[in-house]
């Protein structure tokens, strides 16, 4: 009889240790948005579950910025990657229903605009060239490169973009065309930037736009153009993007954290995660990191539960490294 009840005594003792650890059994993260910031949100996750064993699942999805901010403000994800700040209507309909998060900047991107590799005339091209072709008024009616310049060859104009729901359409449109989403509809049109990379590689009159690491994981079937800064032609490089030269398509790239979901421990680590390794990853997967001061005042900005953006609703155009650092050190 004393060898069960000490039996009963263990088990029952186990039981109740295994009760009182903090288990991650069922534990999932659930992130949605930008294709662009999904490189590094997706490296951040593979390493975060290595270290956890996957004991932690981690999920990324790619819906385009809006389309995440959608699942998010639904409260339908913990974690929303953005190429762009949160705008108006979308703080107003996280706010009716209830969602608050933490804004955290983790890289910059140079949105790159890509030519067939064997066009050679179009390797400079001026912010007003590429309005001429993507502007609204051009649909159905600049189909041609002659008509984009005269000493274009005449060769039919091939367009390829993101969606609507992308925040690198937006961001494109705000600085090409004047206006956020203001563009021509007649364009192969997709979330998924692969999708563009095969579309502009197999078509010699192809021009599309997408985030830099996507060009450089495609470099040798794709050509990016240099683009006019006001007083020369630049390549997009991290370089020229630390430097502030890449402009006017240089921009800030975010996640975006459910307050309440920072209350789950799982996802506290992985945030805190993304904070320490999330520079080196960046540049694993050929974005630039922020400066180091930036992820230590995120990680700060996570532990306060900071709210909110330090950016207006609205589209902003042209914020270099520099001010996005002041701005998150007056905040």
């Amino acid at each position: 009889m004393n060898l069960r009840k000490n039996l009963i005594a263990a088990a029952v003792t186990a039981l109740a240790a295994g009760a009182a650890a903090p288990s991650f059994a069922d534990a999932l993260i659930k992130i949605d948005g930008s294709s662009t910031v999904y490189p590094i949100t997706e490296a951040v996750a593979e390493e975060f579950q290595k270290a956890k064993k996957n004991a932690i699942k981690v999920t990324v999805g790619i819906s385009g910025t809006g389309g995440g901010f959608k699942k998010f403000c639904r409260g339908e994800t913990d974690i929303s990657d953005a190429s762009r700040p949160i705008v108006k209507k979308e703080m107003e309909a996280c706010a009716a229903a209830g969602i608050q998060y933490v804004e955290l900047p983790i890289a910059f991107d140079a949105l790159t605009v890509v030519l067939h590799p064997s066009n050679t005339f179009a390797a400079n091209l001026k912010p007003e060239q590429l309005k001429v072709i993507w502007e609204p008024i051009a649909q159905g009616k600049i189909t041609n490169w002659k008509q984009v310049d005269p000493g274009f060859p005449d060769l039919p104009l091939k367009l390829y973009g993101p969606g609507a729901d992308s925040g690198t359409f937006e961001y494109f449109t705000e600085a090409i065309t004047g206006k956020a989403k203001s563009s021509r509809g007649d364009y192969t049109a997709s979330e998924d930037d692969n999708v563009l990379v095969q579309g502009v590689s197999r078509d010699k009159g192809g021009i599309g736009y997408f985030g830099f690491a996507y060009y450089i994981e495609n470099a040798g079937k794709l050509k990016a153009a240099n683009i006019w800064n006001g007083s020369k032609f630049v390549a997009p490089s991290a370089q020229t993007v630390e430097d502030g030269s890449y402009q006017p398509l240089a921009r800030p790239i975010f996640i975006y954290v459910n307050a309440k979901s920072l209350e789950r421990p799982e996802v506290k680590e992985f945030v805190d995660f993304y904070m320490k390794e999330g520079a080196k990853l960046t540049k694993e997967v050929k974005y630039v990191p922020l400066p180091a001061a930036i992820y230590k005042i995120n990680a700060e900005n996570v532990g306060k539960k900071k709210l909110g953006t330090v950016f207006g609703g609205v589209p902003e155009v042209g914020v270099k490294i520099e001010e996005l650092v002041k701005r998150e050190t007056k905040s």
